[in-house]
C-alpha cells in the first residue's frame, strides 16, 4: 500500500462578516497566530527556527484569512506526517517475508507472494482499492466536521490543529474503536506531556515524509538514494508509483482521451 501513503496548524480566531462584541480584532488575531507559529517552529528545531522562504504564513488561501491559512497549513502538515509515518512503517513491514511471503489464507484475491510493497498494491483487486479509498474518504469527511461532532471546532476557525474527533459509537453504533488509543490503554497525560508529544509528532512526521519518498524514489530509480542502494535486495518497482490505479486503468484507455490525443 506504499502508493496510498502518498497522499503548519495553530489555534486561530473565528472569522465572521461582523465582529462580535468583545472579540479579538482581526489584526491582533493574525499577529497572535503568526507569533505562535514562530514560537512553535523554535520548539520544533531551535537551530533552524522559523523558516518560511515562500511567505506562506502571510498568505490567504481560499479566502480563509491569514490566521485561517496558518491553521490549514499546520493541520495539513500534521496530517501528511501521520500518513507518511504509517506509510514508512507499512513499506518496511511489507518488505518482510512475514507479510510478503506465503500465507495459508490469502489476504486478498489474486495475492502473489514475494513481490514488493508497490506490486502488492497493484495486485489488489480494483473493487477492493475503491473500498479502501471510500473508507479513507469517510474518515476524512468526519475529521473535517461532517456530522457535527460534539465540541468540534474546525482548525481554520480556532480549532486545535491535528485534532480528530472521537469516532467510537458512530456509524449507527458499528464503529467500536477510536482511531487514537482504540483499546484505551494509554494513560492520561498532563498538558506538558501533550505539548512535548505534539512537537515529537511533527518532527517525526517531517522525517517520515522524507523517508517515505526516499523509499519510493530508490524503488523507482535505483541509485537515487545511495544509502538505500547499498541494502541488498532493496525492493525495486518498474511501475508508476504516482499513479495508484495504473495496474487497473489509465487515461490512455479512455475513448475520449484517445480521441483528443
Amino acid at each position: 500500500m506504499a502508493k496510498l501513503a502518498l497522499l503548519l496548524s495553530l489555534p486561530v480566531a473565528s472569522l465572521g462578516f461582523q465582529q462580535p462584541a468583545g472579540s479579538v480584532p482581526r489584526a491582533t488575531a493574525v499577529k497572535a497566530a503568526k507569533d505562535d507559529l514562530v514560537a512553535f517552529a523554535k520548539e520544533l528545531n531551535p537551530v533552524v527556527g522559523f523558516w518560511d522562504p515562500l511567505n506562506l504564513a502571510d498568505a490567504d488561501f481560499y479566502g480563509m484569512g491569514k490566521e485561517g491559512t496558518i491553521g490549514w497549513l499546520r493541520h495539513s502538515e500534521i496530517k501528511h506526517g501521520r500518513i507518511a509515518m504509517a506509510g514508512f512503517l507499512g513499506f518496511c513491514a511489507q518488505s518482510t517475508a512475514l507479510v510478503a511471503g506465503e500465507h495459508k489464507l490469502a489476504p486478498y484475491t489474486g495475492y502473489v507472494a514475494g513481490v514488493t510493497p508497490q506490486e502488492q498494491w497493484d495486485n489488489i483487486p480494483y473493487i477492493a482499492k475503491l473500498q479502501i479509498i471510500t473508507l479513507i474518504g469517510m474518515l476524512e469527511s468526519y475529521g473535517e466536521g461532517a456530522g457535527s461532532p460534539e465540541g468540534y471546532v474546525h482548525y481554520t476557525k480556532g480549532g486545535k490543529p491535528g485534532y480528530y474527533p472521537p469516532i467510537k459509537g458512530k456509524g449507527l453504533g458499528q464503529i467500536q474503536f477510536d482511531l487514537y488509543d482504540p483499546l484505551g490503554w494509554f494513560p492520561s497525560k498532563t498538558e506538558e506531556q501533550l505539548a512535548r508529544g505534539r512537537v515529537a509528532e511533527v518532527n517525526n512526521g517531517r522525517l517520515a515524509m522524507i523517508g517515505l519518498f526516499g523509499l519510493l524514489s530508490e524503488g523507482s530509480t535505483p541509485g537515487s538514494v545511495p544509502i538505500l542502494s547499498a541494502i541488498p535486495g532493496f525492493p525495486k518497482y518498474a511501475g508508476e508509483v504516482m499513479a495508484p490505479f495504473s495496474a487497473d486503468w489509465s487515461f490512455s484507455t479512455i475513448p475520449a482521451y484517445t480521441y483528443f490525443h
